[in-house]
């Protein structure tokens, strides 16, 4: 018995050199976990380790917080503001209401509970507003109500029906490629012989993270690690090297507007890439010089003759590693950097201090023609104001 003890400790013992010997002869590319896009990601978890400053003021931008599972600390804190209930009628109501398991809106008619969803997935940062989302098996669907922080109450989400309870409006991968950076699909053929896309909600890679932006980073994390005397970024996309058009371009992945087809999948865009190969413009939808102010803030900036007449880009006044949203001071610092000897007239000058209003004057919120919301108890449809990227000369403002 003795012999026999001996033995299993030996084997134990040697058991554990081999794997110290292993785990010493692991490269940093072993150390670095998979990724849903591909071997040549290392994920936004890996960027910390170099960059945690950067990342630190990125997930409180609202890029960073763009999608995400829900937060039931910060939903509760919207669920107490009000009662939390919405009715189309008397008869008609969703109500939100916490249980056991979760966060729910839930529909009633004449009292009686007739459909209910869980939030699973909050969209936005809540500068505006919050939507949300349930899962239900590989589909995604958007909940009837969103939050707006106008409002600081619950109301129809954008594009519901005004007198019907609707849970059943399909969030597809093409939301998602603006609003995640990343979900496979798979598609399948139904019944009837149509094309149905079922979501492998496993792989979503929720916010729009490092690599969305950067381009896929496992060789440039697995350099660095490696070779930290080296402080010149290398096999990563760096932004002031990129043209004009490809800056624009990146930009442009998501803030094109509504009325692009895609061609290929977004998702496979790296920057440099040139983003014409990836859309096509949907005439039918086409808004032609007046395009709307949601999602469309390349096409509008590119008509500015702020734009037309200089080299600005869209980095120019952003820098998407801050959270300086709504700041208007920093971005009117911006326009003072190129403005600083314009004359106003007396009728401006009476408004106020200027220096804080340029943003207000020149790029201010305007309703946006696809989106809308209608509070509860009320028939009118309330404009969804958003900021136009079209810097120019407003007189009613």
């Amino acid at each position: 018995m003795l012999k026999g003890n001996k033995r299993v400790i030996f084997i134990l013992g040697v058991m554990m050199l081999v794997i110290l010997a292993l785990s010493r002869c692991m490269t940093e590319a072993d150390k670095i976990p998979p990724d849903a896009r591909g071997e040549n990601y290392a994920g936004a978890a890996s960027c910390v380790k170099c960059h945690a400053d950067v990342s630190k003021s990125f997930v409180h931008n609202a890029h960073g917080l763009s999608s995400g599972s829900v937060d039931n600390k910060k939903l509760a804190k919207l669920v107490t503001a009000d009662d939390n209930t919405f009715a189309f009628n008397e008869r008609l109501k969703i109500k939100v209401e916490r249980r056991d398991s979760g966060f729910y809106q839930v529909g009633y008619i004449d009292g009686k509970q007739v459909r209910v969803e869980r939030f699973d997935i909050a969209f936005g940062s809540g500068e505006k507003a919050f939507t949300y989302a349930y899962w239900k098996g590989n589909k995604l669907f958007q909940l009837p109500l969103s939050h707006f922080s106008e409002i600081n109450t619950w109301a129809n989400s954008p594009g519901f029906p005004a007198n019907a309870m609707y849970f059943d409006r399909p969030i597809t991968k093409r939301c998602l490629q603006c609003h995640s950076s990343f979900i496979k699909t798979e598609a399948k053929e139904t019944t009837s012989l149509a094309i149905e896309e079922d979501l492998q909600k496993g792989t979503l890679i929720s916010g729009i993270d490092c690599e969305r932006c950067h381009g896929p980073a496992k060789e440039h994390v697995v350099f660095h690690l490696e070779n930290p005397e080296e402080k010149k970024p290398k096999f990563i996309a760096i932004y002031k090297t990129l043209s004009r058009k490809q800056k624009m371009d990146a930009c442009g992945v998501c803030h094109s507007g509504n009325t692009l087809t895609s061609i290929q999948d977004v998702f496979n865009f790296k920057p440099g890439d040139n983003l014409d190969n990836f859309y096509a413009q949907d005439f039918v939808s086409f808004s032609g010089d007046n395009p709307d102010v949601h999602g469309n803030q390349t096409a509008m900036l590119k008509g500015s003759i702020c734009y037309q007449k200089s080299e600005m880009t869209c980095q120019s006044c952003h820098n998407t590693h801050e959270n300086v949203k709504g700041n208007m001071l920093v971005y009117a610092q911006k326009c003072m950097s190129c403005h600083q000897t314009q004359k106003h007239s007396a009728k401006t000058l009476a408004k106020g201090t200027l220096k804080a209003n340029c943003i207000n004057c020149h790029m201010p919120m305007q309703a946006s023609k696809l989106i809308s919301f209608q509070t509860a108890g009320n028939k009118n449809i309330n404009p969804y104001l958003l900021r136009s990227h079209h810097i120019g000369i407003y007189p009613d403002q």
